[in-house]
């Protein structure tokens, strides 16, 4: 016992002493971040999001099988800590029971039943690894890239806290001080197979495996802090201290040491953007600590699902081995090489650390990695590619499927701030954009004085704000760029203006007044432009509800961009308005009564619609139901892709991607539209439509659909925006078309291939 009693407390102290080392490290280098206001604000709200995803385990039970594993895996850590309790008691007390509870049959039959969950989902894990092996399946496998070593070690590790811990429980049992006289079925159930060896050497099998048990845990303690299972520790924590939008939400105005930066007089000290992995804020260099590499979001990432080099996991890796490979020249106090001092070796790399033909990670962690630059091509030796950081469309699927809440797309806009604003390296065809944008307040580049063009096509008069809002305008019609200029989204603005009049519903368009948001602009990373443009259309909204206080000032918008930067991302500059989706105010107006669709004659063939979530609708705002409510109401026969709501495949024009041409891997929009016409069953002379709510995304499919026609794939199948659908509907049943329709068929028959067939 004085043996036993010894080695176990000498393993504790050494054990824990390096532990302690390596998190005051951590936390000196998390800490040294830059400051990152409100993350601890909403109390209740981030203790509800702690109980659902640490402990509910909500975002991996996502995933089924594997969440479930883990789910056991998680409370097989929180219920096997009673064991360790007994065990630390046991080298004072061989018969040590937890007072209270410790001969309790419930106790002991959930740390069994707990520990064979935890290695049944071993054997689970294994299965997975094996299965989605990075060697097997290259791109396709979730963990191309992720270190596996450390993985198959953790899993190695795991199990032998549970065989050590039945080893320890069973011999007690058999020597006859086990607290237990039921429920602990399987250490009983060991205890009997062991008896027959006899007291005294089951009481040196008791007292081995007891070490055993500890010795193994406090290995496995100093291992996860130092690989990337450190999840096990960080992730709750970053779960608390993350950001709270119902839905992904707005993007984070630029902030220099914690402080709003201001654009009319900028601090001359002001950091604009991530320039260097020191400029992140500490809760980004937490989220590149707590990465578990698990890649789920890896697997829903458009831009690596067509070949292109963005990976979100390999991304925050290549962070996190940056930051590390910094850490003594930011926290330990050593002298950072001077540049040029160290010969940084190109990738040769798919835009990451990982080699084309290999998953070892290239660069190492001293000097070599650490004065790599944030942002370069891989003869500069960057840290992050141009193509992988100009990838991202910001559709916002690995956040929303990442299990410890990693905001990947924050970290890639703010590098992009830097890149544009500082380094003025970014894509040409961003520079027409930003030109379009602040010469003519559009990214079409078109003049304002044709903003109302679309309503000219309308035989009933458009309502435009004059200067005035009468008491009885319920809406402001929003129309957004796409709807003025683009003749696909024109079409969407159109029937919704007739749904809206036929419904008689008060609202008033802006006309001429209305600019552009600066969507486009923030996610490309001209911070700048976004601010000049945003605060002009705050000032002249503001002006328009003077008289109303912020709970009246209703918008509705056919455009989930402009939906995002209205209500999202206006009130960071005193813009404080009521914005809903045209899906949602025609939903509305249905349930009401005020809007009576006519469901078309029961033709018993396959799915005619297909429904294609917009991310900025989506995954961003948490709009799933109202549009396929609304596709429901007109009698179509609706099927879901494979990829929809918040798993909804992008249609690649996020992100300010819209406005650059993909020059890597397959178009993001062909992937889609494939996907549509599969779901479908259009690939012969089946009819079908796809169905959006998005103007972007209607162009993207769009052209997907023109060029898959033009190689005879899918030519009977088109595009349409909900409120176009809707629109036929409540016009069915009078043998009326309108004027939206009316364009709309004229299309058709112009065309083998439109957008906006009637399938």
């Amino acid at each position: 016992m004085l043996i036993t009693l010894i080695l176990g407390l000498l393993m504790t102290v050494v054990g824990l002493g390096f532990a302690a080392k390596r998190v005051l490290w951590l936390k000196n280098l998390i800490m040294s971040g830059q400051p990152a206001p409100g993350r601890t604000d909403g109390a209740g709200e981030r203790v509800k999001a702690h109980l659902l995803e640490v402990f509910g385990q909500r975002k991996l039970l996502k995933w089924s099988i594997p969440g479930l594993a883990h789910f056991f895996t998680f409370w097989g850590f929180v219920i096997l800590a009673t064991v360790y309790l007994e065990a630390y008691g046991a080298l004072f007390d061989k018969g040590f029971a937890i007072p209270f509870i410790g001969d309790w049959a419930v106790l002991g039959f959930l740390q069994d039943f707990i520990a064979v969950a935890v290695f049944i989902s071993l054997v689970v894990f294994t299965v997975i690894r094996l299965r989605q092996a990075p060697e097997r399946k290259q791109r396709a496998s979730r963990f191309y890239g992720s270190h596996l070593g450390g993985a198959w070690i953790t899993l190695f590790m795991i199990f032998n806290v549970i065989w050590t811990m039945f080893l320890f429980r069973g011999a007690a049992s058999a020597a006859g001080h086990f607290p237990y006289d039921s429920g602990a079925f399987v250490s009983l159930g060991v205890g009997n197979l062991l008896e027959p060896l006899g007291e005294d050497v089951n009481f040196v099998l008791d007292r081995v495996g007891l070490l055993a048990h500890i010795g193994v845990m406090l290995a496995f303690l100093i291992f996860v802090l130092h690989s990337k299972h450190l999840h096990i520790f960080l992730a709750p924590i970053n779960v608390t201290v993350k950001r709270m939008p119902d839905g992904l939400g707005p993007l984070l105005p630029m902030e220099s040491d914690g402080k709003p930066i201001d654009f009319e007089d900028p601090d001359e000290d002001a950091i604009f953007g991530r320039g260097k992995v020191e400029d992140f804020t500490w809760k980004g260099l937490l989220d590149f600590e707590t990465c578990t590499e698990c890649g789920r979001c890896q697997s829903q990432c458009p831009a690596w699902n067509t070949g292109k080099p963005l990976s979100p996991k390999l991304v925050i890796m290549d962070l996190r081995d940056h930051l590390n490979a910094k850490a003594p020249y930011l926290i330990e106090g050593k002298e950072m090489p001077e540049e040029g001092s160290v010969t940084i070796e190109p990738n040769g790399h798919d835009g990451h650390g990982v080699p084309e033909s290999g998953f070892e990670r290239v660069m190492g962690s001293g000097p070599d990695q650490a004065v790599r630059p944030l942002v370069g091509t891989a003869e500069q030796g960057g840290v992050i590619d141009p193509d992988v950081l100009w990838a991202c469309t910001s559709c916002g699927a690995c956040v929303e499927q990442c299990p410890v809440d990693i905001e990947h797309v924050d970290h890639i806009i703010d590098m992009r701030r830097y890149q544009v604003m500082i380094e003025s390296e970014f894509p040409s065809e961003l520079g027409t954009l930003f030109r379009n944008m602040e010469n003519k307040g559009n990214p079409w580049g078109q003049n304002n004085s044709e903003r109302m063009d679309w309503a000219k096509e309308l035989d009933f008069e458009v309502p435009v704000y004059d200067g005035e809002l009468s008491d009885d305008t319920e809406y402001l019609f929003w129309i957004g760029c796409a709807g003025a200029f683009d003749d696909n989204a024109k079409k969407t603005v159109q029937a919704t203006a007739e749904l809206l009049h036929l419904a008689g519903v008060k609202y008033v368009t802006l006309g001429k007044e209305e600019t552009c948001t600066g969507d486009s602009a923030r996610r490309a990373g001209n911070e700048f432009l976004f601010q000049m443009m945003a605060q002009q259309t705050v000032e002249m909204l503001n002006s328009v509800f003077e008289d109303r206080e912020p709970v009246q000032r209703k918008i509705v918008t056919t455009c989930p961009h402009c939906l995002n930067t209205l209500g999202r991302e206006y009130p960071q500059l005193e813009g404080h308005y009521e914005v809903v989706h045209h899906t949602q105010l025609l939903n509305k107006l249905v349930r009401d009564g005020k809007l009576t669709p006519v469901k078309p004659p029961a033709d018993g063939g396959g799915p005619s619609v297909t429904y294609h979530d917009p991310c900025y609708l989506g995954r961003h705002n948490k709009v799933y139901s109202p549009p396929r409510d609304l596709i429901e109401a007109t009698g179509m026969k609706h099927a879901e892709m494979p990829r929809h709501a918040d798993r909804s495949l992008c249609c690649g024009a996020g992100g300010a991607r819209m406005w650059m041409e993909e020059h890597i891997g397959k178009r993001i929009n062909l992937e889609r539209v494939d996907e549509a016409i599969d779901t479908l069953g259009a690939q012969g002379d089946a009819t079908g439509t796809v169905a959006t709510g998005c103007p972007f995304c209607k162009v993207m499919v769009s052209d997907g659909l023109t060029q898959r026609s033009s190689e005879n794939v899918g030519s009977n199948v088109g595009v349409k925006d909900v409120s176009q659908l809707l629109l036929e509907s409540v016009k069915r049943g009078d043998g009326k078309a309108s004027a939206a329709t009316t364009a709309s068929a004229e299309a058709t028959s112009s065309t083998s291939s439109t957008s906006d067939s009637d399938g």
